[in-house]
């Protein structure tokens, strides 16, 4: 089972803690948002997978590919690389993984975080769309069924036919298939919403051609697109995964995260906070806030916060979103 993962976008709406590290790449409570995919597919499928498929930005460092190498060996799967060098839609991401669209995979974009059920039955369909419930689905593709058979999937759709939004996440039987699809559509210069060529588009593609399209459904679909929504799934995983932490003199509030070699030292945290690897809060007080990787806060109290990497905040107080190596002082 191969995961093929598109995740060439830089994510501008959570900047500046995309500027250097990739939107995927960032730690929600002590995991990446990719680990966290490849570790929940992981433990549901019914089959191991042998290769991850990673679609790049050209810009991306080689400290991505060995980061996303690593996660593969966890697994014991081979890792992958391609590159989107131009942004031209879902469609174009996929095909840009080129020779590795063969054999049986999933298809899941690195944008949103999500929980399901052991025991995904992938049986008797050529394509399995993941779906989440919503109220409007006005912003989102739908999957139109009859019976337990998707029949039309429509790309955000102005008049309420189906309240089953597509997340992004595709199991798809033969990856060749697919493949074939994308091709008719750049071949035929298909596009769709924005222009640009849309996966839909080819799922559509596959089935007028009478294939069998079923769908699974998630637990908790988390978006991660924006700082607003980062902040809110990281406050949902603390509470679901139930962290907490404890500090040299710290009155902890869970839920906490606390990261390898992460310090707290005197003062108050939580509740709702995540402190990543090698962070220290000393003599602060810190609620609902995210510290990353080798930040340092002293004497402050932050809220609703961000704190980037290898940053510092000395005697600050009030609400504050800085990217890596940034310094604040009041």
């Amino acid at each position: 089972m191969k995961l093929i993962i598109p995740m060439a976008g830089r994510g501008t709406r959570v900047r500046p803690h995309s500027h250097v590290t990739p939107k995927p790449l960032l730690p929600v409570c002590g995991k990446s948002m990719v680990e966290r995919i490849v570790d929940m597919f992981s433990s549901v499928l019914p089959r191991p997978i042998s290769d991850g498929v990673f679609v790049l930005g050209p810009d991306f460092g080689p400290e991505v590919r060995e980061a996303l190498t690593d996660i593969c060996t966890k697994h014991g799967a081979q890792a992958h690389f391609s590159v989107q060098d131009v942004a031209l839609g879902t469609a174009h991401a996929v095909a840009c993984a080129g020779d590795q669209l063969e054999g049986e995979g999933i298809v899941v974009f690195a944008d949103t975080l999500f929980y399901m059920d052991p025991g995904v039955d992938l049986s008797e369909a050529d394509v399995v769309a993941w779906v989440k419930h919503v109220d409007d689905p006005s912003a989102y593709g739908v999957a139109v069924r009859e019976g337990d058979r998707i029949v039309r999937l429509v790309e955000k759709p102005q008049v309420l036919i189906s309240t089953e939004a597509l997340i992004g996440i595709y199991y798809v039987k033969d990856l060749r298939v697919l493949k074939n699809a994308i091709q008719h559509l750049f071949d035929n210069k298909i596009t769709g919403v924005g222009n640009e060529y849309q996966l839909t588009d080819a799922f559509d593609l596959l089935l007028r051609d009478e294939k069998v399209f079923k769908t699974a459904t998630v637990t908790h679909w988390l978006d991660c697109g924006t700082i607003k929504a980062l902040a809110e799934t990281t406050t949902f995983i603390l509470d679901h995964e139930k962290h907490t932490a404890s500090g040299v003199g710290t009155v902890v509030h869970p839920p906490v995260f606390l990261g390898p070699g992460a310090i707290l030292e005197g003062g108050e945290v939580g509740p709702n906070v995540s402190v990543e690897a090698g962070a220290t809060v000393k003599n602060s007080k810190v609620s609902n806030s995210i510290v990353f990787e080798n930040a340092k806060i002293q004497n402050s109290t932050l809220s609703n916060s961000l704190v980037g990497k290898n940053a510092t905040v000395q005697s600050f107080t009030g609400k504050i979103n800085i990217g890596d190596h940034s310094e604040v002082s009041g």
